[in-house]
C-alpha cells in the first residue's frame, strides 16, 4: 500500500505512523517470543491478589485486550537501561556494585521449593567510599513524576508494597537481611535520585513466603483461590490481565 510522502513543517505523515506501527509490531512480536515463567517470581509476590499470581504461575492466558502494547514494553525497556545508568554511577562514584557472576555474566538470584519459587536481585553493593555497613542488597527502580514524588513522601512500603515485598524476599534468600537495602528510584522526568534504606522487614518476609506455598498448594490441588474482592467492579479487578477470566460465568 503506497503512503503519503512526509509533508513539512513538522506534521507526522502516514509514513511515520507506520514507522512507529511497526517499531510496536516488532517489540511485541519480541515479547511474545519470550519464555513464560514457569515459577513464583519473587518480584510478583507481593501483589495483593493471590489468585492473578496463581494464574500466571499455571499458565493462563491474559485476556485479548489486556496485552501490553508498544508503549508499554518501551517503557519496561527503558528501566533496564536506567538500571545500566545507576550501575555505572555508582561504580564512577567508587561503589563496588557486584551485578553478576563474574564467570558467566548471570544475574544473582535464589531459587528455593525446588525452583518453583525463584528471584534475582540487581545487585550488590559490598563496599564504597562511605561507612556504611556492607554488603547491601541493592534494588533499582525508575518511576514517573508523580510516582517518584510518592516514593519521597511515602517511602517504599506505602508507595509500592510490591516492591517492599520483594525486598524483603531478597533480604531472606540472598542471606542479605542484617543491613538494610539500598533501594534507589531515577525520576525520568526529572533525571533526580531517590536513595532510601529499607531495613529488614522479617514479618513481611515470613507472610510473602507463606503466600507462595499457599498458590503452590492450591495449584497443585487444582483449586483456584479465592477473589480479592467481591465484585468485578474494583478497581484492582478492573484492570487485571485476567479479569475474564475470573468473572466469567460458569
Amino acid at each position: 500500500m503506497a503512503l503519503n510522502e512526509t509533508r513539512t513543517g513538522g506534521s507526522r505523515s502516514e509514513l511515520c505512523d507506520a514507522i512507529v506501527a511497526e517499531l510496536d509490531r516488532g517489540i511485541i512480536e519480541k515479547n511474545k517470543k519470550e519464555r513464560t515463567r514457569t515459577y513464583l517470581g519473587a518480584s510478583s509476590l507481593g501483589d495483593p491478589c493471590a489468585r492473578k499470581i496463581q494464574y500466571r504461575y499455571m499458565g493462563f492466558d491474559p485476556d485479548e485486550d489486556k496485552g501490553f502494547p508498544g508503549k508499554t514494553l518501551r517503557t519496561f525497556s527503558l528501566g533496564h537501561a536506567i538500571e545500566d545508568l545507576m550501575v555505572m554511577m555508582f561504580r564512577d562514584a567508587g561503589f563496588d556494585l557486584r551485578v553478576s557472576k563474574s564467570m558467566n555474566d548471570e544475574q544473582f538470584g535464589f531459587s528455593i521449593a525446588d525452583g518453583e519459587i525463584r528471584g534475582h536481585i540487581d545487585g550488590v553493593i559490598c563496599g564504597g567510599p562511605l561507612n556504611m555497613p556492607y554488603p547491601m542488597l541493592w534494588e533499582c527502580k525508575s518511576a514517573n513524576d508523580k510516582k517518584f514524588k510518592e516514593f519521597v513522601n511515602k517511602g517504599v512500603a506505602e508507595a509500592n508494597p510490591v516492591y517492599a515485598a520483594q525486598v524483603a524476599l531478597y533480604q531472606t534468600y540472598m542471606d542479605l537481611a542484617d543491613n538494610p537495602c539500598v533501594f534507589t528510584v531515577l525520576n525520568k522526568n526529572t533525571s533526580e535520585v531517590y536513595i532510601e534504606l529499607v531495613p529488614y522487614n522479617k514479618k513481611l518476609a515470613q507472610d510473602v513466603s507463606d503466600k507462595a506455598v499457599l498458590i503452590l498448594e492450591a495449584s497443585k490441588a487444582e483449586d483456584i483461590l479465592p477473589r480479592i474482592a467481591q465484585n468485578e467492579d474494583f478497581y484492582m479487578c478492573k484492570w487485571c490481565e485476567f479479569h475474564k477470566t475470573c468473572w466469567e460465568k460458569k
